[in-house]
């Protein structure tokens, strides 16, 4: 990085949240369209949410999902909205591995009433519980794409 050029700062956990939802409602229809595509192999019938195969199959979508998104420029669609990329805090790219590892810490951090998110507030350097295991953060690009 250049000396002229500032690194860039931490994202906050609004805009971070904001992209979680916008993230949330495309990985919906998401899981809309993968459930269809099982209606051939169970007859037409409904697949029932507490189906323990059904939930795998849409972790597994959910994963590839994300994973996706970060291993091919560290932004999903609601991260590109709020200017927003995951980068590695380690030199060079993520790796699936960091993909992995942050998409399943990422869960409890959520679903303990978003512990693992509010944690930020707290940290010194304004990481997540998933930001910290797998050695990668979420920063705010600059506001001006143009600007360089």
């Amino acid at each position: 990085m250049p000396a002229s050029e500032t690194p860039p700062r931490p994202a906050g956990l609004l805009r971070r949240l904001a992209a979680l939802f916008y993230d949330s409602l495309l990985l919906l229809a998401l899981w809309f369209i993968a459930t269809a595509l099982l209606l051939p192999l169970t007859g037409g019938e409904a697949v029932h949410s507490g189906n323990p195969l059904l939930t795998t199959y849409l972790l597994f979508v959910s994963f590839f999902f994300y994973g996706w998104f970060w291993m091919h420029g560290g932004q999903t669609l609601g991260m590109r909205s709020w200017r927003l990329q995951l980068r590695n805090l380690r030199d060079g790219p993520v790796t699936w591995w960091q993909v992995l590892l942050r998409f399943l810490v990422a869960i409890p951090a959520g679903g303990l009433l978003g512990l693992g998110y509010l944690w930020m507030l707290a940290d010194r350097k304004k990481l997540t519980w998933h930001d910290r295991y797998s050695e990668t953060t979420i920063v705010q690009l600059d506001e001006n794409p143009d600007k360089r």
